[in-house]
């Protein structure tokens, strides 16, 4: 490891060994500096964006400034209350003491970041551990270099490097060299599956804790009584996001047999109307991170009957918004997250082939679902395993601060947003108290001989 780094990361042990992160008026001082100087530099952060993603600054706003801005507001009016003790039941068995529970911050937190949300995603997981008082590693993306260098300079504003730092580099040398020692109490990935089993890997080797925001296949179920038109405004909006570049977007879409050309018909519509004739020419479509990824993304397309899109610009980072018809699951385009631009869309006739579908990707991170039908909406809610998600709309469920953000198997583990988030950074300590006076003898040895009637009273207590 660099000299420097570890020079940064043993500032923090000792920063935080001091116990100024404890003093909730320090953390909310830096919580509210943090807000000002976002407030302060949003152009210099929609250009960012703009540079990285060419993000519109609607979008950008949107999904990025505003939704971290909502963050740090609602941390910062419940904070006080979410770091009271926890006054909870004692059992009469126990009787005089009563029962605690602390919240204490974990301690070191190294936090990697991605690329597709560059903003958003390096500073809401800081929000969370600052407000439960830890100090703070973030290791942003490389691939988005504008929005990173930002980051560091806002924290830079901020924090000082014992409290929060930013370092950059390459994240295939970097996280092996910041995971190589016990350094960290907590490590905090969001990014790849791939990439989060090794981190989970090299975290394990000295059992630091990890929470995982993954991704996965998300589907969108339309079925028979489906609002056609409704449903494919929103799954358009929904996927081409972000270009697509998003972990919650809806990946394939399973549309009812009866229904399949209405939805295709609408769909096209919708891209048309959102996008343009030429999307290229649309300052409302956004770019792909990098020539690598758009390669990947642009090899899907091949593997389905072409329904809409389907141009790639490889110098302009481009791919058109792109409808795929799918016949089943042996290409590649329906093993793998897209994470682009591209939508299949494939048929369905009864609940059983769902089923059997989203059980060759199981475990995505969302799943949206497409009915008016009370009793369709409980049976996949019910059959299906799936982190979060929304009926008759996607997305909106990851910019509600007061759900957790929570993968399920292969799409992650652990949860953020909120309380969630404090809860994530925080070390929840059970405490007992008991007094001296009085010292009820019953539980001190010598025990007495009368075996079924204290077993009777232990249970009834």
């Amino acid at each position: 490891m660099q000299q420097g780094i570890r020079d940064i990361i043993d500032s923090q042990r000792i920063f935080f060994n001091s116990g100024a992160t404890r003093d909730l008026k320090f953390r909310k001082q830096k919580l509210h500096s943090l807000l000002k100087v976002i407030l302060k530099r949003e152009d210099d952060i929609l250009q960012a964006l703009h540079k990285d993603l060419k993000k519109h600054p609607f979008e950008a706003f949107g999904s990025e400034i505003t939704t971290l801005q909502m963050e740090l507001k609602h941390v910062l009016r419940n904070l006080d209350e979410w770091a009271q003790p926890e006054t909870v039941d004692t059992p009469l068995v126990h009787w005089p003491a009563k029962s605690r529970i602390l919240r204490e911050p974990l301690g070191l937190v190294l936090i990697f970041s991605p690329w597709n949300y560059p903003f958003l995603l390096s500073l809401a997981p800081v929000v969370s551990a600052v407000a439960a008082g830890n100090c703070c590693v973030v290791k942003p993306s490389e691939f988005s270099e504008h929005t990173s260098a930002l980051v560091a300079d806002l924290v830079r504003e901020v924090f000082e490097p014992c409290h929060v730092t930013v370092i950059q580099g390459e994240g295939s040398v970097l996280g092996p060299q910041l995971l190589e020692q016990p350094l960290f109490n907590h490590v905090f990935f969001t990014g790849s599956p791939a990439v989060g089993r090794e981190v989970m890997q090299l975290a394990a080797k000295h059992l630091i804790p990890v929470t995982l925001e993954l991704g996965g296949k998300s589907p969108a179920i339309v079925e028979a009584d489906a609002y056609i038109s409704q449903a494919a405004r929103r799954i358009v909006w929904g996927k081409f996001w972000n270009a697509g570049q998003t972990c919650i977007a809806p990946d394939y879409v399973l549309v009812h047999k009866s229904r399949y050309d209405e939805f295709v018909k609408e769909a096209q519509r919708f891209i048309q109307l959102f996008y343009g004739a030429d999307p290229l020419k649309s300052n409302s479509y956004g770019r792909i991170i990098h020539s690598r990824h758009l390669r990947k993304v642009a090899s899907y397309i091949a593997e389905g009957e072409l329904l809409s899109g389907g141009k790639v610009e490889e110098a302009d980072l481009y791919i058109e918004p792109t409808l795929i018809k799918v016949n089943g699951f042996d290409k590649e385009v329906m093993k793998n997250e897209i994470f682009g631009p591209v939508l299949p869309v494939l048929t369905f006739e009864n609940s059983d082939e769902v089923f059997s579908a989203v059980a060759k990707n199981p475990n995505p991170l969302a799943l949206y679902v497409f009915t008016s039908k009370k009793s369709l909406k409980n049976q996949y809610l019910t059959n299906i395993r799936f982190g979060g998600g929304g009926i008759n709309m996607p997305l909106l469920h990851f910019v509600t601060v007061d759900m957790p953000l929570e993968g399920i198997g292969t799409s992650g583990t652990g949860n953020y947003h909120g309380r969630y988030s404090f809860e994530t950074f925080s070390h929840r300590k059970s405490i007992i108290i008991s007094p001296n006076f009085p010292d009820v003898r019953l539980k001190y040895p010598p025990f007495p001989a009368l075996k079924g009637l204290i077993g009777w009273l232990i249970r009834k207590l």
